[in-house]
């Protein structure tokens, strides 16, 4: 997996020329989000650790570098990441202990990233 930085980077342009296109899906994909991640029963912290765990089985790197920045955001542990990774091992078996570490990764990135 490339740097967290490197994946944002790559994807950030085609996501823009895309939104232009069709900035009503953006918006509404948007409008989702922020209401499925908002605080309620659940926190927005677990269901930032919810959503890294779908990331991590779907193999989505671009999602795994949202969701544990997002994570990290709302105040997720390297610990709680990594306990919520074992749970991705444990329903993806191999490929799970492929995209689990490059979730590990991409949290102790934006972690250091936010330390300096």
């Amino acid at each position: 997996m490339d740097s967290m930085d490197d994946i944002r980077a790559e994807l950030r342009q085609p996501a823009l020329d895309l939104q232009a296109l069709i900035p009503e899906v953006f918006k509404g994909h948007a409008q989702m989000s922020a209401a499925a991640m908002s605080e309620g029963a659940v926190s927005s912290r677990m269901k930032e650790l919810f959503a890294m765990v779908i990331a991590i089985t779907r193999e989505c790197d671009g999602c795994i570098v949202a969701h544990t920045r997002g994570a990290l955001r709302h105040g997720a542990t390297r610990q709680e990441v990594a306990e919520a990774i074992g749970v991705a091992i444990s329903m993806n078996g191999g490929p799970g202990t492929v995209w689990g570490p490059r979730a590990l990764r991409a949290f102790d990135e934006a972690a250091a990233a936010r330390a300096t």
